[in-house]
């Protein structure tokens, strides 16, 4: 069984394109209008195990608002639909990773329910071109697109660049476990994941 998927979503702001590929070897290959977005979606890629195709363009001279929530849309409808009935999945996943003096902890569960907590605590700042606040605005947007329910949690950190990247890997890492194939049965007592 394949489980990838092509997803693509162009309106006024954006246009994005996304082609990821579940059981993969963690290639990326991200063009983004917002480099360090792009340093961040592929580590998706890597750490997750996921091939992970994207093109992205945006109405960044207004800001990278719209950019990031839309590509992380379309990766969450991208995993969504390469789960397909998401039958024999582990379903949940967990990782806890160090970054030098940061130290960030995911957990999600792909249920076909979207929430999002945010306990990332981040101060407004920029990196490059990036806001801060936008790896929020990211981990929200992926959530929505997946259909799962998602926690990013800073418990050390004081480098921005280091907590947000160690929460991405930490999204990877997490994604990585719970696509992971344990058998054949869909793991819900209710007989479905969806909402």
């Amino acid at each position: 069984m394949t489980r990838s998927a092509t997803v693509t979503r162009t309106t006024r702001e954006t246009s994005i394109s996304v082609t990821l590929d579940l059981d993969g070897q963690g290639v990326g290959d991200i063009q983004t209008p917002i480099p360090f977005l792009s340093h961040m979606v592929d580590q998706l890629a890597r750490h997750g195990g996921i091939d992970l195709t994207v093109r992205a363009a945006g109405d960044v001279e207004i800001d990278g608002h719209h950019t990031t929530e839309d590509l992380a849309i379309v990766i969450g409808r991208a995993v969504e639909q390469a789960l397909g009935d998401r039958r024999g999945i582990r379903r949940y996943g967990e990782a806890t990773l160090p970054m030098d003096e940061a130290l960030c902890q995911v957990a999600l569960d792909l249920s076909g329910r979207t929430y999002y907590v945010d306990r990332l605590s981040l101060p407004k700042a920029k990196l490059g071109t990036f806001d801060t606040e936008l790896a929020g605005v990211f981990f929200e947007g992926f959530a929505r697109g997946a259909m799962c329910n998602l926690h990013v949690r800073r418990i050390e950190g004081d480098n921005l660049h280091h907590v947000i990247e160690c929460s991405f890997k930490a999204l990877a890492r997490a994604l990585r476990d719970a696509v992971r194939i344990e058998g054949s049965l869909l793991p819900s007592t209710k007989g479905t994941l969806t909402e």
